[in-house]
């Protein structure tokens, strides 16, 4: 196979959001597979080469696979853009494993992953010193199965930030699981579509977000964070700008 196929993270919504190195694969690619279910679709205008464009909403592996073979084939660039960072839930890895199959040559972009489209839009540091230093990327469990010791329950009792993916929809069971570890009043935040011009924020506790966020009728495309790094509380700043802190690089 002469082409190549460049997986690309579109980031989470925000066009200019997108890298520069993944704007200019998208620029002169030949085809372009594209999440169209999440991915912003004006994304594909800064095409310049007339791309033939499939929307992989629609399709299953099989089909994606059979449109990179045949562009391949004919030597041509193939963009497959995933929304956010391809890494996290991009479902890259059984895409790649068709491409090594077939001898197909292929790159990864990285992209700016919705985990930090939120943080931004909660104007949150989610390592706060002393507070939280760790942040864990999860999701819970649902039709796709998770091993065993990855449950919301087990994790919340680390009692770090953790940031969760496709659970809006079932945020009765989420709030249920994550009270196993943490407190009632542990602020948690829910940001829909971050990024984008019509994002929502909506703030709260444990006690009382799956309330909230009901009334606010949102049941997906949303980012949950929970973790004391989202409170109001004091705390000591870190040791990078401590004047009394001393370092190869400030003495």
């Amino acid at each position: 196979m002469d082409g190549k196929v460049v997986f690309i993270g579109a980031g989470p919504g925000d066009v200019e959001l997108l890298t520069l190195k993944g704007y200019k694969i998208i620029k002169k690619a030949d085809v372009i597979i594209y999440a169209g279910s999440l991915v912003n679709p004006k994304i594909l205008e800064y095409n310049e080469n007339n791309a033939k464009i499939y929307n992989s909403a629609s399709m299953d592996l099989n089909e994606t696979t059979e449109a990179i073979k045949n562009a391949c084939g004919e030597g041509k660039l193939v963009a497959r853009v995933h929304t956010g960072d391809p890494s996290i839930y991009g479902a890259i890895a059984e895409q790649i494993r068709e491409l090594k199959k077939l001898d197909i040559d292929y790159e990864i972009i990285p992209g700016v992953s919705s985990v930090f489209g939120s943080a931004a839009a909660l104007e949150a540091e989610l390592t706060l010193p002393e507070i939280s230093q760790t942040v864990i990327i999860t999701r819970p469990e649902g039709r796709t199965p998770k091993p065993k010791g990855e449950s919301l329950a087990s994790l919340s009792k680390h009692h770090a930030t953790m940031c969760i993916f496709l659970g809006v929809g079932m945020i009765d069971k989420v709030v249920e699981e994550l009270l196993v570890g943490y407190e009632e009043d542990t602020p948690i935040a829910v940001v829909k579509k971050a990024t984008w011009p019509d994002q929502e924020i909506i703030r709260g506790t444990l006690k009382d977000i799956v309330s909230k966020v009901k009334d606010a009728n949102i049941t997906k495309t949303a980012m949950i964070i929970v973790g004391d790094a989202l409170g109001d509380t004091d705390f000591n700043p870190s040791k990078l700008y401590d004047k009394n802190f001393k370092h190869e690089f400030r003495h």
